[in-house]
């Protein structure tokens, strides 16, 4: 296994149109969803052999997201099915096309409720990288199932990728949130922040210094998405920014986990370390991240929206020749 991904698998109910609120969305559509599930696709998608790990509803919702998953080539062996609890509902609406304003409808859904007992040991201990998301740290069961897994993988030799990937209205307060994401910063090898998120996590604006004070808790590397215009790694050695690459945006969700998806992909390929990673090797592994990003922003939808490594390649070729 290249990349395990832990945490929520959903159905995110997307709007019909983009520039009205939520309350002013005229009727959603539903489509596969959730960020650890969505990397899981995106890494099979551009040739990575992924799995996943995560509890849906023993119901409609929770066998289709079984199924998309399965049609993807994405391992599910990790699957749990809850007979009492429902697979989560997330409603998106979208102001514009690079903004989205969440709500989340479960009490409790069943991505909540995966206990460290219900864990495939197996597949994590097979890993070369598994990652998961802060929406794993904010409840029990799932908070104490993603330190067993970290810890199971850890000790199996796999990177550890984590994805703050914040949403305020699921914490009773962004301290609450600093507090849980901080105790499990040290835990990790790579980590991944947006601009708010570094603000949030170290108080600077500034990429180099709240980079730098992010890798004083352990992890190896940080990266920081910076929406259109790149993204930008520090590993304690060197640091960089790479910029984006310019699209016809139709919807941004999502891109975040098909920018983490590329990372990934590109540095566990041919059994890659993060210690054993140059500047060079960082680098282009960004830029390819960053071009799966641009690409997953030209269709409405995550998963629907994810391009294959074909796709990118001819994207980045392209981009080579102009």
């Amino acid at each position: 296994m290249d990349i395990l991904s832990i945490g929520e698998l959903l159905i995110d109910m997307f709007p019909a149109e983009v520039g009205r609120s939520m309350t002013e969305v005229s009727a959603f559509r539903p489509k596969p969803g959730g960020a650890p599930a969505n990397v899981a696709v995106a890494a099979a998608r551009l040739g990575s052999q992924s799995g996943f790990i995560g509890k849906v509803g023993e119901d409609p919702f929770g066998r289709f997201l079984e199924n998309v998953l399965k049609s993807e080539g994405v391992d599910t062996q990790g699957m749990c099915f809850d007979p009492e609890a429902r697979t989560t509902l997330v409603f998106i609406a979208m102001p514009d096309v690079n903004t989205a304003e969440f709500i989340f409808y479960r009490n409790p859904g069943a991505d909540m409720l995966l206990s460290p007992d219900e864990l495939n040991t197996d597949l994590l201990q097979e890993t070369a990288c598994l990652h998961f998301g802060s929406l794993s740290l904010i409840h029990e069961l799932i908070h104490s199932a993603t330190l067993r897994a970290i810890e199971i993988a850890r000790a199996a030799g796999a990177m550890i990728s984590f994805d703050v990937n914040y949403r305020p209205a699921l914490w009773s307060s962004p301290e609450a949130a600093y507090q849980r994401v901080m105790e499990t910063i040290p835990l990790v090898d790579m980590l991944k922040v947006n601009e708010t998120e570094l603000v949030l996590l170290t108080a600077s604006e500034e990429l180099d210094t709240g980079t730098l004070s992010l890798l004083d808790h352990g992890p190896r590397v940080c990266v920081v998405t910076l929406g259109a215009k790149g993204s930008f790694y520090q590993n304690g050695q060197s640091s960089e920014f790479i910029p984006g690459f310019e699209v016809d945006t139709i919807d941004a969700t999502g891109c975040g986990d098909a920018f983490i998806a590329g990372l990934l992909s590109k540095l566990v390929k041919g059994g890659g370390r993060l210690e054993d990673l140059t500047a060079n090797r960082l680098r282009d592994a960004i830029r390819y991240a960053n071009a799966v990003g641009a690409l997953t922003a030209l269709k409405q939808g995550v998963i629907p929206a994810l391009p294959d490594a074909e796709q990118v390649d001819k994207f980045l070729r392209g981009q080579t020749s102009t």
